[in-house]
């Protein structure tokens, strides 16, 4: 699946099983693609090998809450956040609270 937002553009894959969103992106050294995980408003970068960038969006694909280069042994909770994206480390660039996602199957 593909992720649109702004001028970036996202190749994902989608966690649609309990255990994929359980593993996100743990333990991969190198992350080429990022991870769509549905009606997920938390995370934890436990055990993983690299940074990350993080966005959280709501039911509307707009965007609640961004971080990036979030390092390991973090717990990130937002209420408002219906699905978030994990991605490749300085992924996100040009980037706002309320921008449209634009998700592609």
């Amino acid at each position: 699946m593909k992720i649109i937002i702004n001028d970036l553009e996202f190749n994902v894959c989608n966690a649609n099983t309990f255990f994929k969103k359980l593993i996100g992106l743990m333990g991969k050294k190198e992350i080429k693609n990022g991870i769509f995980l549905n009606n997920t408003g938390s995370i934890h970068t436990f055990f993983m090998k690299s940074n990350i960038d993080i966005i959280m969006i709501d039911k509307k694909n707009r965007v609640v809450y961004y971080q990036k280069n979030v390092s390991k042994n973090k717990i990130i909770v937002k209420k408002k956040a219906k699905h978030t994206i994990e991605l490749p480390s300085n992924s996100l660039s040009n980037i706002h609270i309320g921008d449209k996602l634009i998700i592609q199957d």
